[in-house]
């Protein structure tokens, strides 16, 4: 046992090895540089993940810790233009570098905003608090070694912070132009007591890319984020979401996502505050054998009276694969949870795939938690019923596959922002007509 230990710890050390010749540390101030410093060697101690991983078990991690990334055809629809009509604050970053000429300027009432480019020439920020540090707590259970390469070589990103009510969304709206584009970005947010901002995230970000946010939500504030990536189907994507919650806090993030080669979505959540809600959910629609998408959730309850909630729903087509690998871990002490999750997808053919992995962990006895995960087909008798009323039997599948996400989406609170998303699927599904 200890040799296939020391075996599969030189795997994850020559994978690494093989990736850092491409990696270059920023240059910044004091606090950040630590930070950086100490996420990389944190880095040299894990390595990169490799296929044996058992957190990999159903997503090969290859993409995202080659070398190079393989060359992404551009997409011609890249999706980003899903909140139109909706008023926002936008900021564009184009092969993850800021695009100044099409963002808007960096203030909002009620929230700072700057570049983490330019915080991080200070001797001292704020972000320090934050930079790096939620990363690291995430690291535990879990080793998420390309976390901790981003905190280490992340070159841009925003540094938000509110102390109020935010006028409006900001949206971050991610493109790219170039093929070979390798994106690392790192956002640190701060929601103050009793404040509130909601972040709105659109496009795919690079040919491959490596995005990282740690939101910290402090006592009676609430962040809200709703994310769509894009139509961009080559990019290989990958995400991380730390965030911590104070006591009466709120905490939700819905994410679409449209297609894609390969996508991973990790959340990464601890509720410390007593009365602390934490909804996260998403939608995902997936047509084509090269696509698959991984949603993977990990949220502490370490507070009295919190509630937590995971609705994920996957549409699947012509070989697509889906995964969902979610978990409710209650520590002791943490009385009266209300946890729940649910994942389901609907498989249009029987060559796609859904692979689920719920689990609970719960070391309190006063506690409400309960899971679920289904996989089928379209319903038969609904579809006769529509055709049977004249609805052409494309459009009928279409109706049904848009109810059976409308649970996810449901969890968006803001019903403009809600609506916007409902919009964009019922484009994509062809069904402008019935708007």
């Amino acid at each position: 046992m200890a040799i296939k230990r020391a075996q599969l710890k030189q795997q994850k050390q020559d994978a690494l090895a093989a990736r850092q010749p491409a990696l270059s540390m920023p240059e910044g101030g004091e606090w950040i540089t630590a930070a950086r410093k100490d996420a990389a060697g944190r880095l040299d101690a894990m390595g990169l993940p490799i296929r044996r991983d058992e957190y990999w078990k159903y997503t090969r991690p290859d993409a995202f810790t080659s070398a190079e990334p393989v060359a992404a055809a551009l997409a011609e629809d890249a999706g980003t233009q899903v909140f139109e009509g909706v008023d926002v604050l936008t900021v564009v970053f184009r092969d993850g570098a800021f695009d100044a000429d099409a963002s808007d300027a960096l203030a909002l009432d009620g929230v700072e905003i700057s570049r983490l480019a330019d915080a991080a020439q200070a001797d001292i920020h704020w972000a320090k608090d934050i930079y790096g540090a939620l990363e690291t707590a995430g690291q535990d259970p879990v080793e998420r070694p390309l976390a901790a390469l981003n905190t280490a070589y992340a070159t841009d990103g925003l540094v938000i912070r509110a102390t109020g009510a935010a006028a409006k969304p900001i949206h971050v709206v991610y493109e790219r132009s170039s093929d070979t584009s390798d994106v690392v970005l790192h956002h640190v947010i701060k929601v103050e007591e009793g404040a509130s901002v909601t972040l709105l995230e659109t496009g795919a970000a690079g040919a491959r890319a490596n995005t990282v946010t740690e939101v910290t939500v402090a006592d009676t504030a609430a962040f809200h984020h709703v994310r769509s990536q894009g139509r961009d189907q080559e990019r290989q994507l990958l995400t991380h979401m730390f965030a911590r919650l104070g006591s009466e806090s709120t905490f939700k993030s819905f994410t679409l996502t449209p297609n894609g080669k390969m996508t991973r979505n990790e959340c990464i959540l601890e509720l410390t505050g007593d009365d602390a809600i934490a909804h996260v959910a998403g939608a995902l629609m997936a047509d084509g054998k090269d696509v698959h998408q991984d949603d993977t959730i990990f949220i502490t309850h370490d507070a009295v009276n919190c509630e937590s909630r995971q609705v994920f729903k996957k549409v699947l087509s012509n070989g697509a694969t889906g995964v969902f690998q979610g978990k409710i871990l209650v520590k002791q002490g943490a009385q009266k949870t209300d946890g729940y999750q649910i994942s389901q997808s609907l498989l249009l053919d029987e060559d796609s795939q859904f692979l689920a992995k719920p689990e609970l962990e719960i070391y309190a006895d006063d506690v409400a938690c309960s899971h679920g995960s289904t996989s089928g087909a379209i319903d038969e008798d609904a579809l006769y019923y529509l055709r049977a009323r004249g609805v052409p039997k494309r459009k009928a599948q279409d109706l049904m596959v848009l109810a059976f996400l409308a649970e996810a989406v449901d969890e968006i609170e803001s019903e403009e922002l809600r609506e916007a998303i409902l919009r964009r699927i019922r484009a994509w599904l062809d069904l402008e007509d019935d708007l």
